[in-house]
C-alpha cells in the first residue's frame, strides 16, 4: 500500500492519530449497544492505567491545541468523522499493541499532523496527549505530563479492562443501516452496458465507459473539438456540489449522457450519484451507511463500474455493492474481507465477462493482499488469487504480509490476462520478521483473467523496507524498437522508474531514467537516528494514474519529490493492527517538497519534457487526440498542456485542490472535460466538493 507522511500508526494509535487526521478506525454510532457501559468501562480502565500523570490545566491547554489540529477530522467531542473516534471501549481496546504513554507519544510527535509532520510544540503535543487522556478516564494531578513520566502511563491495562467488559461479540463487524436513494428525475439515455461496449470502450469517441477508460488503462480520449489552439476558450459550465467535503479522488463514469460518481466519507456515509453529464443536474443519489472500518490514507474511494444495468462500488467497511444503474436503488451488496482485520476497499472496480473484480487496500495492517473476482449478476465469489506467496516470507509471516491491490488492474482481452500492481510487504518500514524476497510485493502481476491463476510477474522492489511499492495503474501500449512493435505495460512505481514489460511474458523492456530526484542512500535502512532520503515514503508516484497517448508515445505521470526522515521503531502490532515498523516525516523548512509532471516516452525510457508544480502532485492525467494532457494540482489549479512540447496553455482555479482523475466525452457534437475538486488528505490540500464540467464557449 502507499505510504502517507502522517500515517504510520496503529490501529491502537489509530485513534491517537489524532493531531491532524490520520490513520483511522472508525464505527458506526451503533458500535456499542450500551454506550454508558462502554464509557463507563473506558473510565476505569483509564483510571487503572494510574492518576497524576497530567494537570488538569495542561489538558485543558490540550483541548485547545486538539479544536484546532485534530477536531476537524475526529470530531468536536471526539465522537469521530473521517477520523477515528477518540473515546468509549473500542478506543481503548486499540491501545492493545502499546503499553505506555511514552509510545503513544512518540507517534502523535512524530508522525501528526497529517499535512505536517512534527509542526507542533512539544509542549502541543504532551497537551493534547493529556487532553485524550483525561478524556479517557485517567485521573489528572499535581504534576504535569513529560519527559519524566511519559512512561509510567500504564495503557495495557486500560485496554485489557475495555476488552474484558466489552463482552464476547465486541470485535463483531458493525453493519450500517441500508442504503437510501433520492430520486430527482429519469435518466433518459441508455445505461446498460454490455461486454461488446466495455470491449470496444478504447474505440468509444462518445463515453468514458471504464475506470481507464479502456482496458488498457491508457486515460487516452480520440476527442479533438478540445485542442491545443482552441482549448483557450474552455470555460465551466457546471459545478456540481456534493455536500461531501473531504478527501475526493473519484474518476467519472460518463455512460449514454449520464455521469456516474462518488464521494468520499464523511460522518460514516458516502454518496453514490448519477448526474446529467451535460448540465449537472441530478437524476438519483444514493447514500451508503457505513459500518465498521479501519483507513490508513483517507475517507476517499475512487469510484464506481457500470455494466449489465447496474452500478458497482465498493466501500471502506469492505463491500462490493450492485445499484440499480436506472434508479439507484440496492440490488445486492456482498462482504469482500473483515474490516476488523484492516482490510478496506477504496479502487473502482473492473468489469469483464460478467465478473466484477476488486482487490483490497489496507497494506499497513497485518493482513494477506488478495485479488477477488465476484459474479457481476448474484455476488457471488468466482475466483480469488493471493497475492502472498508462503516460499518467499521467512517462517509464517506470509500470512500477514501485505502485497494488497488497491488500484484498478488493465486487462488484455486478446491474451486473456489481468495485469495489476501489488503494494508494499508488511510490516512496511521493517523486514527482519519477513525475510526473503516477499513476492508478490512490490510487482507488476498478470493473472489468467478468467480463473485468477497467475501468469507471470515483475518484482520492482525486492524485501522492500521503503514502501516504495508498485500502486499507480498498469497501463497498456505498444513499444516501437528495432522494427518491431511490442505489446507492453508500464507502471510508474513509487521507486521512481517506470517499469517497461512485456505483458506476453513479463519480461522486462527496460526501466525508464528517474523521472523525481534520487539521493544516494535512497536503498539505506533506516535507523533509530533517522536517515533522510528521496524518494520520500510518498514516492515517486503514488496512486494517482497516469496517461499514455499514441501519438506521442508518452507516459504523462504526476509524481512528488518529498526528503523524508526514516527512523526506525520496531512494531509491535499484531492481527487487526497497523504494523508499519517506522516513522517517517517530511524533511523541515526549505527542503525539497515539489511535484514533477513528467512526460516519459515509452519507446525510449527517456523524459520528453516536465513541468515543476510548486507542490507534489497527486490525483491523475488525462491525455487526448487535441494534443492536450490535463492535470490537476493541489492550489487548485487545473492544467493543460501541449502534449508534444510541454507548454501550458491554459487553467482555472477551482478553488479547492485538483487531486482526482479528470476525464472527456461527447454529448450531442460537444466535447466535455471533467474532473472533482475536492482536495487531499494525505498531502493537506484544501477541501471542496464539487465536480466541474468544462466545454468550449
Amino acid at each position: 500500500m502507499h505510504v502517507r507522511m502522517w500515517m504510520a500508526t496503529s490501529v491502537i494509535i489509530s485513534a491517537l492519530v489524532l493531531v491532524g487526521c490520520s490513520t483511522a478506525t472508525t464505527s458506526s454510532t451503533s458500535a456499542s449497544s450500551n454506550p454508558a457501559s462502554s464509557a463507563s468501562a473506558a473510565a476505569s480502565a483509564g483510571a487503572a492505567g494510574g492518576a497524576g500523570s497530567f494537570t488538569a490545566d495542561q489538558a485543558s491547554d490540550g483541548a485547545t491545541v486538539y479544536s484546532q489540529s485534530c477536531a476537524s477530522c475526529h470530531g468536536a467531542t471526539l465522537q469521530g468523522q473521517s477520523g477515528p473516534p477518540l473515546t468509549g471501549a473500542v478506543f481503548a481496546k486499540s491501545l492493545v499493541a502499546y503499553s505506555t504513554g511514552q509510545q503513544m507519544y512518540d507517534f502523535i510527535s512524530k508522525q501528526m499532523p497529517a499535512n505536517a509532520p512534527g509542526s507542533l510544540t512539544a509542549a502541543q503535543y504532551l497537551s493534547v496527549t493529556a487532553y485524550l487522556l483525561q478524556q479517557n478516564g485517567f485521573a489528572s494531578g499535581s504534576h504535569p505530563l513529560d519527559a519524566t513520566n511519559l512512561g509510567s502511563v500504564n495503557l495495557t491495562n486500560a485496554a485489557s479492562m475495555a476488552a474484558a467488559s466489552s463482552g464476547p461479540n465486541s470485535n463483531e463487524i458493525v453493519r450500517g443501516a441500508p442504503p437510501e436513494t433520492v430520486d430527482y428525475g429519469s435518466i433518459s439515455g441508455n445505461v446498460n452496458v454490455s461486454d461488446a461496449m466495455m470491449s470496444n470502450a478504447d474505440g468509444d469517441t462518445a463515453d468514458w465507459t471504464l475506470d481507464g477508460r479502456g482496458y488498457s488503462n491508457d486515460r487516452y480520449s480520440p476527442l479533438s473539438q478540445v485542442n491545443v489552439g482552441s482549448v483557450s476558450g474552455l470555460t465551466p459550465v457546471a459545478v456540481v456540489q456534493t455536500g461531501m467535503t473531504a478527501s475526493f479522488e473519484t474518476t467519472p463514469i460518463v455512460v449514454g449522457g449520464t455521469m456516474f460518481i462518488t464521494t468520499p466519507v464523511v460522518s460514516s456515509k458516502m454518496k453514490v450519484m448519477a448526474l446529467n453529464a451535460a448540465t449537472g443536474e441530478r437524476y438519483w443519489e444514493t447514500t451508503y451507511n457505513l459500518g465498521s472500518f479501519q483507513i490508513c490514507c483517507g475517507p476517499v474511494n475512487r469510484g464506481v463500474a457500470v455494466g449489465y444495468g447496474k452500478v458497482y462500488f465498493v466501500t471502506l467497511d469492505d463491500n462490493l455493492v450492485a445499484l440499480n444503474a436506472t434508479n439507484g436503488k440496492l440490488l445486492w451488496q456482498v462482504n469482500v474481507a473483515d474490516p476488523t482485520l484492516g482490510y478496506s476497499e477504496t479502487m473502482a472496480p473492473q468489469l469483464y465477462q460478467g465478473k466484477v473484480i476488486v482487490g483490497s487496500a489496507g497494506g499497513e495492517w497485518a493482513l494477506r493482499g488478495f485479488v477477488a473476482a465476484f459474479d457481476a449478476n448474484t455476488g457471488a465469489k468466482k475466483w480469488q488469487w493471493w497475492s502472498t506467496d508462503p516460499k518467499s516470507y521467512a517462517g509464517d509471516s506470509w500470512k500477514t504480509g501485505g502485497a494488497t491491490s488497491w488500484t484498478t488492474p488493465a486487462i488484455d482481452p486478446k491474451l486473456g490476462l489481468l495485469i495489476l500492481s501489488t503494494g508494499n510487504p508488511n510490516p512496511d518500514l521493517f523486514g527482519d520478521s519477513r525475510k526473503g524476497d516477499n513476492l508478490y510485493s512490490d510487482s507488476i502481476v498478470a493473472l489468467d483473467v478468467n480463473t485468477g491463476t497467475l501468469k507471470w510477474y515483475l518484482q520492482e522492489v525486492k524485501h522492500d523496507v521503503w514502501d516504495y511499492d508498485a500502486v499507480s495503474n498498469p497501463v497498456l501500449f505498444d513499444v516501437h524498437q528495432n522494427g518491431q512493435t511490442i505489446p507492453a505495460a508500464g507502471e510508474a512505481g513509487k521507486v521512481g522508474w517506470i517499469f517497461i514489460v512485456d505483458r506476453r511474458t513479463g519480461k522486462l523492456i527496460r526501466k525508464s531514467v528517474p523521472y523525481v530526484m534520487f539521493s544516494k542512500n535512497m536503498f539505506s535502512m533506516p535507523t533509530a537516528k533517522g536517515v533522510d532520503m528521496l524518494p520520500g515514503a510518498n514516492g515517486g508516484a503514488e496512486w494517482s494514474p497516469p496517461a499514455y497517448s499514441p501519438q506521442t508515445h508518452n507516459l504523462y505521470v504526476l509524481a512528488m519529490n518529498q526528503l523524508m526522515t526514516f527512523t526506525t521503531n520496531v512494531p509491535a502490532a499484531g492481527s487487526g493492527q497497523i504494523r508499519l515498523g517506522s516513522a517517517f516525516a517530511n524533511v523541515k523548512k526549505g527542503a525539497i517538497q515539489n511535484g514533477p509532471f513528467v512526460a516519459v516516452n515509452m519507446d525510449t525510457g527517456k523524459i520528453a519534457w516536465q513541468y515543476t508544480a510548486p507542490q507534489p502532485l497527486i490525483g491523475g492525467a488525462l491525455a487526448t487526440g487535441g494534443n492536450l494532457v490535463f492535470m490537476g494540482e493541489g492550489n487548485g489549479w487545473f492544467d493543460a498542456f501541449n502534449a508534444t512540447t510541454g507548454q501550458k496553455v491554459w487553467r482555472y482555479n477551482l478553488g479547492a485542490g485538483v487531486n482526482a482523475p479528470p476525464v472527456t466525452y461527447q454529448i450531442g457534437g460537444t466535447q466535455y472535460i471533467a474532473v472533482a475538486a475536492g482536495g487531499n488528505f494525505q498531502l493537506g490540500f484544501p477541501y471542496g466538493d464539487a465536480v466541474a464540467i468544462f466545454r468550449l464557449k
